[in-house]
């Protein structure tokens, strides 16, 4: 079994490429891991696409074919030939996928390092697939460590301390383009987690914030949580020319701010689309500043500086979680274990032998017979137990019986208890 990562990122693509890549509705979703899993090659997969990244992490057997495999449904999906995919690509394997998924949970690999957003993101694009059936114990694994490896790298630097996302970012690049936002009016299209995040940001710096969203309760939702207004979804013509300040992060396939709509204003106005695919799309508009994600970089490139100590640190937590993650695997193998029960038992058979021939209990010449019938009787003790260990090696609660194994056959070792300490990654996804 391998692990294989094909990843397309802000690192590595345009957004134009990213927006024909994305996968954002369920449906989307479902048919692209239907598609992923009915290669032979491929076993359990994943998928992730949020608005910076789209990946696929799978556990393969054939990790060529694989890759061939993803890269063909990919170009047909998208229209981009395959070899500029695979020049775009950034494809890892086996320990360097697992490196990267450690990395992207611990926000490592954001356009924002130490964003607390892609956390949740991997989480919920794990929970769909493992609830959907697309991936299991071999996924889930790794999954399961990814998350401990986060959590290791915000407990020992501050690298989250003030949590950044991309729509912080936005209205830090706001603030550094207009004196004040104090008292201007602002308007959020969208109900999401970047919404809500721009609103509380946007209020806290004193501006008079409006909510629109297609759903009218979601948006009274929000604005009630945030202390917000609401602005009904049919405002949207009049609102983009009579608004100095708007947010977009809807998750709209087609564009809904276009030429149609647009009025020449005598006033400037700041757009910022943070939605992919893109919300705004226009091509007449004069005094109309529009940031989209990629305009973003260069307030990341500043949030980079300020974190490199703390990324140093948390690369070394990741490459060390990366060894002991393979590590464990190891220790799964239940036949090496097996064989450890039945030396520890006929060992014990063999010392409680000869303390019965020594007490004289048994005679001594009888000392072959007496041994051979205890080992018979360890055999037969450990046969029902062993054949379940074996059966239940493919199954996803294989590791916590494993690790309860290791533990009680190793007990002697003081650092066994944390080392294979390992509950199902589901349980640790829903806080149980």
């Amino acid at each position: 079994m391998h692990y294989l990562n094909i990843s397309f990122s802000h690192k590595n693509s345009t957004m134009d490429v990213r927006e024909k890549l994305s996968y954002k509705d369920d449906s989307a979703k479902l048919g692209c891991l239907a598609k992923l899993n009915s290669s032979a090659s491929i076993n359990e997969s994943i998928l992730i696409s949020t608005c910076n990244r789209m990946e696929v992490f799978c556990s393969c057997v054939d990790i060529a074919a694989a890759t061939q495999h993803i890269f063909e449904m990919l170009t047909a999906r998208s229209g981009i030939s395959i070899d500029e995919l695979e020049g775009r690509a950034s494809i890892y394997d086996d320990s360097s996928a697992i490196h990267h998924i450690f990395s992207v949970a611990s926000s490592l690999d954001s356009m924002v390092v130490g964003e607390t957003q892609i956390a949740g993101q991997l989480k919920d694009a794990f929970r769909y697939s493992y609830d959907k059936g697309f991936c299991g114990q071999k996924l889930a694994r790794a999954m399961h460590h990814a998350f401990k490896c986060a959590a290791k790298v915000r407990n020992a630097t501050d690298i989250s301390s003030k949590p950044v996302s991309i729509a912080s970012v936005a209205v830090s690049k706001l603030k550094s383009v207009l004196d004040s936002v104090d008292g201007k009016k602002a308007l959020v299209i969208g109900v999401g987690e970047m919404s809500e995040i721009t609103a509380k940001h946007l209020l806290s710096s004193g501006a008079d914030v409006y909510i629109m969203n297609r759903t009218e309760e979601k948006a009274s939702k929000l604005a009630q949580e945030c202390g917000a207004k609401v602005l009904d979804i049919c405002e949207l013509p009049k609102a983009v020319n009579e608004f100095e300040i708007l947010f977009t992060a809807t998750s709209a396939p087609n564009p809904i701010i276009t030429d149609e709509i647009i009025q020449q204003c005598d006033f400037d106005r700041y757009w910022f689309d943070m939605a992919l695919p893109r919300d705004i799309n226009y091509h007449k508009g004069e005094r109309i500043n529009l940031y989209v994600i990629d305009d973003l970089k260069n307030i990341v490139d500043e949030n980079l500086s300020l974190r490199e100590d703390s990324a140093r640190k948390a690369h070394g937590i990741i490459g060390r979680s990366t060894v002991e993650f393979f590590e464990w695997l190891n220790t799964l193998n239940v036949e090496p274990m097996i064989k450890e029960i039945y030396q520890k038992a006929f060992q014990a058979a063999k010392e409680e032998t000869q303390r019965v021939i020594k007490k004289g209990f048994i005679p001594k010449e009888y000392e072959n017979q007496i041994s051979k019938m205890s080992e018979q009787v360890m055999k037969r003790f450990l046969h029902e137990m062993t054949s379940k260990m074996r059966s239940v090696s493919e199954e996803s609660k294989a590791d916590m019986v494993t690790s309860a194994m290791q533990f009680l056959i190793q007990k002697d070792k003081s650092d066994m208890p944390d080392k294979y300490k390992c509950e199902h990654a589901l349980n640790i996804i829903e806080g149980r």
